[in-house]
């Protein structure tokens, strides 16, 4: 288990500490969860890394009604590996009768993020916030109730009829970077990881592994298959 310096960060403060070195090739493994860096906002999240029974690499998340934020620094070039993909497995969403638009129901059984800093003028940093939704529907999107627009919360998976099983995804960041916001970037500055329960006092638990940004396939998809 990783234990690092803690100290009380916003949902943007905390994606305005990200930085660091390029992406080389047409791909970025940063599953090197050792190398990465933890933040707290509430009490904290127990991150472990660990292995599965394939021997690969995993991260477990387990928060007991607190928060912290695991997070890698890197500038990561979207003209060279926009897509982003992952793997996570939750043994059980937060309530359902959370308002997960409300600071009340801010709250995630898995949670991946992708940050963009606004410069010296930290206020304009901006995520995409990929969820594990208890009740919102997959596909929705909405800003975070404590960031504002800057945080745009975005549900790929709803609900417990997947819990306990590993589910895949692929995204093109650049893409869902426009449609979030209307912009085009050509990076990233880090990207994260939150299972948090504080707004609820929620026990909830995430595994994530083979998270990793690639170059997009030969028919212009982030979709799984061959470059």
């Amino acid at each position: 288990m990783h234990r690092f310096s803690r100290q009380p960060v916003s949902l943007v403060a905390a994606g305005a500490m990200l930085l660091g070195a390029g992406a080389v090739g047409n791909e970025l493994d940063v599953s090197d969860f050792e190398n990465w860096s933890e933040r707290n906002f509430s009490g904290q999240t127990d991150y472990t890394i660990t292995t599965d029974d394939d021997a690969n690499r995993v991260l477990v998340a387990e928060t007991r009604g607190n928060a912290s934020a695991f997070y890698r620094q890197d500038r990561i070039d979207l003209d060279a590996t926009p897509c982003l993909s992952w793997r996570w497995r939750i043994s059980a969403t937060a309530p359902d009768s959370l308002d997960e638009r409300s600071k009340a129901g801010d709250d995630y059984a898995a949670r991946v993020y992708v940050v963009k800093r606004g410069g010296l003028a930290f206020w304009r940093t901006k995520t995409i916030n990929y969820v594990w939704s208890a009740s919102q529907p997959a596909g929705q999107r909405w800003p975070n109730a404590y960031a504002g627009d800057n945080a745009q919360m975005w549900a790929l998976d709803s609900g417990n009829s997947d819990a306990g099983e590993w589910v895949s995804h692929h995204r093109d960041i650049a893409q869902d970077w426009q449609q979030a916001f209307g912009e085009d970037i050509d990076h990233l500055d880090g990207i994260a990881i939150m299972t948090d329960g504080d707004d609820s006092n929620s026990r909830l638990s995430a595994t994530y592994a083979d998270l990793r940004f690639r170059a997009r396939n030969s028919d212009g998809t982030c979709a799984a298959g061959d470059n």
